[in-house]
């Protein structure tokens, strides 16, 4: 999906997202690892943090659309399918503890045939 269907006013917006992802913004902030308000009040949403997590979450979801065919099924691969290499933990747990890149080159590699 096109990033601009995320962001509103040169930012990731929770609603949007959520809306997409057909989740409340209480579940999408704990698919972040952040509390509710970070994506509920507007000087959260327009923190670092916050616009961090939801850009990494974003990438990973629009990498992943493509092999599950649509944002639904990518989010649910994000949230619940183990990676393995990485302990079994999932997507959601790795970008938790700020190890978004290690899940996108993990895809990259799943990708070029690299894990099988």
């Amino acid at each position: 999906m096109a990033l601009a269907a995320y962001t509103d006013h040169g930012q990731f917006a929770p609603r949007k997202i959520a809306a997409v992802l057909r989740t409340t913004s209480d579940e999408l902030a704990r698919s972040l690892g952040l509390g509710k308000d970070a994506v509920q009040r507007k000087e959260r949403i327009a923190s670092d943090r916050t616009q961090r997590r939801l850009r990494q979450m974003v990438e990973i979801l629009n990498k992943v659309e493509t092999r599950f065919g649509s944002p639904l099924l990518a989010y649910a691969w994000y949230r619940s399918e183990p990676l393995s290499g990485f302990d079994n933990r999932t997507a959601m747990q790795l970008v938790h503890e700020n190890r978004a890149d290690d899940v996108l080159r993990y895809v990259d590699a799943v990708d070029a045939g690299v894990y099988a």
